[in-house]
């Protein structure tokens, strides 16, 4: 395939970064900090971020990131989900682990499960329906833990984290297959819930949809400044309020949004407030697949 070394160094720095993320879970510690050392981590590893990282706690299950002056400090009885992207001229490393602060072992075993059941099936011609099932029955092994259903793994391609397919972790039937070269990210998630998500009302992670006139000159200004940075990539608040004013970046923002300019992905939080645990990795499919954030 092509820029393979690129998707395999992609990989590797966001696995680094990820591991290293995760050893600075710890009571006491603030997730602000440990968010920034991430980013830290993979521009000195050679990476750029492929969205910013996110570590979402508790009942939430993905899609929280650290505020411009976030007070979060993690807290005995966590269960932290620490999710990173990577790219290296466009190409993709994606992966997550979840670190448990508590007495939750069996839960962030039950989502490592569904990954790793789920990556002795990949291979060209393995149905997404396959995959699924595979990660159900390894979570609900698990007494009273259960999949979420309405989350899923995905294809990746450069320069953009979704795309076809989507790849879901319980059974739904599914027999379009897998091809030899196709980029992927696995990504399991299990919870003592209902196994569904539902958005919370704000978020502070965007990307650029579309690009139109504004007529405002801050937000013409942060506007294309984001257009420069981070093309189609997601980007957050805290990365524009380094470069511009932040209530001239709190208008811009809302603007856009308005304007359908950028879209919004706010955290996702359990439905029945159960607790979520996460694991992922990034495979490129072939008879023997490459888990290019599997670090050896």
């Amino acid at each position: 395939m092509e820029n393979l070394d690129n998707w395999k160094k992609a990989g590797e720095i966001a696995a680094k970064a990820r591991d290293y993320g995760a050893s600075l879970i710890k009571v006491g510690a603030s997730l602000q900090e440990v968010t920034e050392a991430v980013e830290d981590k993979i521009h000195s590893l050679g990476g750029q971020m492929a969205f910013p990282p996110q570590i979402s706690l508790n009942e939430t299950a993905a899609h929280y990131c650290a505020e411009p002056k976030d007070e979060v400090i993690f807290k005995e009885g966590d269960v932290a989900k620490i999710d990173v992207g990577v790219h290296v001229d466009g190409c993709i490393g994606d992966t997550a682990t979840t670190v448990d602060l508590g007495d939750n072992k069996e839960l962030v075993q039950a989502s490592q499960d569904g990954l790793n059941a789920a990556l002795k099936l990949i291979r060209p011609g393995v149905t997404l329906g396959e995959i699924g099932r595979a990660i159900n029955e390894a979570i609900t092994a698990h007494e009273g833990i259960v999949p979420i259903k309405n989350l899923s793994g995905h294809g990746l391609g450069e320069f953009l984290i979704h795309v076809r397919p989507s790849i879901p972790n319980y059974d739904t039937g599914e027999k379009e297959e897998l091809y030899e070269g196709q980029t992927i990210a696995i990504e399991p998630f299990a919870t003592y819930g209902d196994g569904y998500i539902r958005e919370a009302e704000q978020g502070n992670i965007f990307s650029l949809v579309q690009k139109k006139p504004v007529r405002l000159p801050d937000t013409r200004k942060i506007l294309g400044f984001i257009e420069r940075e981070y093309s189609t990539l997601p980007f957050t608040t805290r990365w524009l309020v380094k470069k511009f004013n932040p209530l001239a970046v709190r208008m811009a923002l809302m603007q856009l949004l308005r304007e359908d300019i950028i879209r919004c992905y706010p955290p996702l939080n359990e439905r029945a407030k159960g607790l979520v645990s996460q694991a992922e990795h990034s495979i490129i499919v072939a008879e023997k697949p490459i888990i290019t954030t599997k670090l050896d």
